[in-house]
C-alpha cells in the first residue's frame, strides 16, 4: 500500500454505502489500505433500508396473520383478528433503524483507515473524486452505487402516486384494492403480503407465466397456491395506461383481443430495477455502460478503464445482497493486489419469499436444455415428506436434476413452505461435486425438512413408495 496517511490521498475510493461498498471497505482495510468511502443517502443501501429487511419482516407478519385465520389442524380454532397496518410499518421501521445502526454505522465507526464522506461523488478523472466541491485523490476505485426501481415509459407510470417497492413499504394505510404490475419475485412477494393482510389484489404479468424464467410446473403450481388464497393473477397482459384520477386509480390493460379497466386504491410497479450510474461523471472516463445502466465489468470486476472496478447491483445480475458483498470484497482485493481472481457464481442459491417459498440453485430443465445438457429429473411431492405430513402442509415439491450418466447434481428447485432452509444442501452438493448417491446416503434426521432432499435424491433410482420410514 502507498504511504497515504499524510498526503491526503487514498489507496482505494469506494462509492456507495450498501453491502458491496462495505465489503470492499472491510477487505481493503484488512489489506492495510487507506479508504475513502463516499455515500449519498441512507447508509446501508437497498437491503437493510428498503429491500430485504423491510420486506421479510412484513412478509412474516402477514404469514402469522394468515395462519391464525387458516388453522391447518382441526383441533385449533381459526381466528384471524384485526390488522393494525400502521403498527406493523412502525415495527418494521424500528428494525430497519436498529440494523442500519448496528450493522453499518457502528461497523463504520470501528474501521480505522476509512474516511467516510456523505454526498454525491463525481469523477473528475480516473484518480480524482469530487464531493461537495472538494477533490480527493484515489489510486483505485470500486463503484458500488446499487440500483433503483425502474418504471418503463408507459402512460401514467411516472405518476408520483404509483408506488414502487420502496414506497409500498412506507405506506401507512392498507389499500382496499391493489394492482401489482409484474410477475417476478418482488411482485409476488408484495402481492401475497398485501393480500394476506386484507387487500384485494390483482397481479398483471406480461409473460405467459409468473416467474417466466422457471419451468412451467413450478410457476403454475405457485400460481395455483396464490390464486387459492384469493389473489387474481392475469398473465399475457399488456399494460396500456395508469390514470390517477381524483379518487381511485384506473388501470387499462389488454389481454389478447380483450381489454379491461381495473379500479384500485393503490398501484405497485414491480417491473425491474435500473443500475445507479447517472450523474457520476462516468462519461468523462469513457466507462462502458449497458442499456439498463449497468456497468460492464470483466470477470475480475474491472471496468474497461484500468483501476476502476464495480460491484453489486450496479453491475446487474445476480442482484442479491450476498452476491454484492462477495463482489465488493473481491473487487477491492483485485484492485489492491497484483493477482487477479475471477468471480465465481457456481452454485449460488436464491429464494423467493412467497408462501410456499421458491428456492433454487443451478439449472432448471429449460436451462439444461438450452445448455445442451441431458439430465435426469426427480420430483418429490411434499405429500411424501413426513415433516410436511406432520405439519399438515404438503404444498409444493422438490425437484432435483442430475447430469445423465454422471450421478452429478446440476440443479434443484424447491417449492415448499420453508424451502429457503433446504436449498443450501443442494448448493453445497453442486459446489463440491457430491454425487447424488452420496447425498442420499448421508444421515438426514427423521421428521425434518432436510429429509425431503434425501428422498428426492433416492427418487432418481428408487420408488420411494416401497421404502419404510428412514430406510434407504
Amino acid at each position: 500500500m502507498s504511504d497515504s496517511c499524510c498526503d491526503g490521498s487514498f489507496d482505494l475510493g469506494v462509492i456507495g454505502g450498501g453491502s458491496a461498498a462495505f465489503a470492499a471497505a472491510l477487505r481493503a482495510t484488512d489489506l492495510g489500505a487507506r479508504v475513502l468511502l463516499v455515500n449519498d443517502g441512507l447508509i446501508g443501501g437497498t437491503c437493510v433500508n428498503v429491500g430485504c429487511v423491510p420486506s421479510k419482516t412484513l412478509i412474516r407478519a402477514s404469514e402469522n396473520h394468515f395462519q391464525h385465520g387458516h388453522a391447518r389442524f382441526r383441533g385449533l380454532a381459526a381466528n384471524g383478528g384485526t390488522v393494525d397496518f400502521g403498527a406493523l410499518v412502525s415495527e418494521k421501521d424500528e428494525l430497519v433503524s436498529a440494523l442500519r445502526q448496528e450493522k453499518y454505522s457502528d461497523v463504520l465507526a470501528t474501521l480505522e483507515g476509512v474516511e467516510h464522506v456523505e454526498g454525491r461523488a463525481r469523477f473528475r478523472s480516473r484518480n480524482e473524486i469530487e464531493v461537495h466541491g472538494e477533490t480527493y485523490q484515489v489510486d483505485k476505485v470500486v463503484v458500488a452505487t446499487g440500483s433503483r426501481p425502474m418504471r418503463p415509459a408507459i402512460e401514467g407510470l411516472q405518476d408520483r402516486g404509483v408506488w414502487d417497492s420502496t414506497q409500498a413499504f412506507e405506506a401507512q394505510e392498507l389499500p382496499r384494492r391493489l394492482v401489482v404490475l409484474g410477475g417476478r419475485y418482488i411482485a409476488l412477494e408484495l402481492g401475497q403480503l398485501f393480500s394476506r393482510l386484507g387487500s384485494e389484489v390483482t397481479i398483471l404479468q406480461r409473460s405467459s407465466h409468473i416467474l417466466p424464467d422457471e419451468d412451467e410446473d413450478l410457476s403454475e403450481a405457485l400460481r395455483g397456491y396464490l390464486s387459492s388464497e384469493g389473489l387474481r393473477i392475469e398473465t399475457s397482459t399488456q399494460l396500456v395506461r395508469v390514470v390517477n384520477r381524483e379518487g381511485p386509480f384506473v388501470v387499462d390493460f389488454a389481454q389478447g383481443a380483450r381489454t379491461e379497466q381495473l379500479e384500485a386504491d393503490a398501484v405497485i410497479a414491480a417491473l425491474g430495477r435500473r443500475s445507479n450510474t447517472d450523474d457520476l461523471g462516468l462519461e468523462l472516463l469513457g466507462l462502458s455502460i449497458e442499456a439498463d445502466g449497468a456497468l460492464k465489468v470483466s470477470e475480475d470486476l474491472q471496468t474497461n478503464v484500468p483501476g476502476i472496478y464495480a460491484a453489486g447491483d450496479v453491475i446487474g445480475e445476480p442482484a442479491f445482497v450476498y452476491s454484492a458483498a462477495y463482489e465488493g470484497g473481491l473487487a477491492a482485493e483485485n484492485a489492491l493486489s497484483d493477482a487477479s481472481t475471477a468471480r465465481d457464481y457456481t452454485a449460488i442459491p436464491w429464494v423467493i419469499f412467497s408462501d410456499p417459498q421458491v428456492a433454487g440453485v443451478g439449472l432448471n430443465e429449460k436451462q439444461a436444455e438450452a445448455a445442451g445438457l441431458e439430465v435426469d429429473v426427480s420430483v418429490l411431492p411434499l405429500s411424501k415428506v413426513p415433516r410436511a405430513l406432520a405439519a399438515r402442509d404438503t404444498r409444493g415439491f422438490i425437484k432435483l436434476l442430475r447430469a445423465r450418466d454422471e450421478d452429478r447434481l446440476v440443479g434443484a428447485r424447491i417449492l415448499a413452505p420453508e424451502g429457503s432452509e433446504q436449498v443450501m444442501e443442494a448448493s453445497l452438493a453442486i459446489k463440491f461435486g457430491l454425487s447424488v448417491a452420496e447425498v442420499s446416503r448421508h444421515f438426514h434426521p427423521y421428521l425434518t425438512q432436510s429429509e425431503g432432499m434425501k428422498l428426492a435424491a433416492l427418487g432418481f433410482d428408487r420408488d420411494i413408495e416401497t421404502l419404510s420410514c428412514c430406510a434407504s
